[in-house]
């Protein structure tokens, strides 16, 4: 039987990788893609819903699917306001989750971050740490949470601290433990597609074990 996935945040890096692999699979008939803006592509299989992501509730109806995966994250640089990142990468996350729960959607796949904790005192971890917690309180059958370590890739916008982050991390990446090391969003990408698939023996994806999956 063929499949209809919803993925919100398929602008982003990992999200577009994400988006071409499900459009080249059969198994998938139709792509919704909830987003701010237009991927600009006329594939038929894509239905684009051009939303306000901070209002997700309000589109329950079309929320439809058979698998969620959830791209989104924004960074401090991006995003400084406190509580507009709180509303961004813990609000959009938790809200899908708990639209996936009500309309009986039983897979859904989440991007976070290495080391997030929900007791955490920095603000960030915390942050996502608390999604972490809020997205497993809804009970989906099949969740999995991705927590890449930096994410690689060319970005249209600016990030001068993870461009920094970056350029250290392949300079000295011989001292870099092997779990902190740089991921690349098509890594992500693949492994989200492969375990939405075949399943995971464990709901929390580590950077190292992402980067096992998408190489098999």
């Amino acid at each position: 039987m063929k499949k209809t996935a919803i993925i919100l945040g398929a602008t982003g890096l990992t999200g577009g990788v994400l988006l071409n692999l499900l459009l080249k699979d059969d198994n998938y008939e139709k792509v919704k893609l909830f987003s701010r803006s237009s991927v600009k592509s006329t594939n038929p299989k894509i239905e684009e819903h051009l939303v306000d992501l901070l209002e997700l509730g309000t589109y329950k109806d079309e929320f439809k699917a058979d698998v969620i995966f959830c791209c989104i994250g924004t960074t401090k640089s991006k995003t400084p306001s406190e509580e507009q990142y709180r509303k961004i990468d813990y609000g959009i996350p938790v809200n899908a989750a708990r639209l996936a729960k009500d309309n009986g959607i039983n897979q859904f796949l989440v991007i976070s971050a290495l080391g997030v904790d929900p007791n955490s005192r920095v603000f960030y971890n915390r942050v996502k740490g608390e999604m972490e917690r809020d997205v497993l309180k809804q009970g989906i059958d099949n969740t999995y949470i991705f927590q890449p370590s930096l994410i690689g890739g060319k970005r249209n916008e600016k990030r001068t601290g993870e461009q920094i982050a970056q350029f250290f991390m392949g300079v000295f990446s011989f001292l870099v433990p092997k779990k902190y090391k740089i991921i690349e969003p098509e890594t992500i990408a693949q492994g989200m597609y492969l375990v939405a698939d075949n399943g995971y023996e464990e709901v929390r994806i580590t950077s190292e074990k992402i980067k096992e999956i998408a190489a098999k």
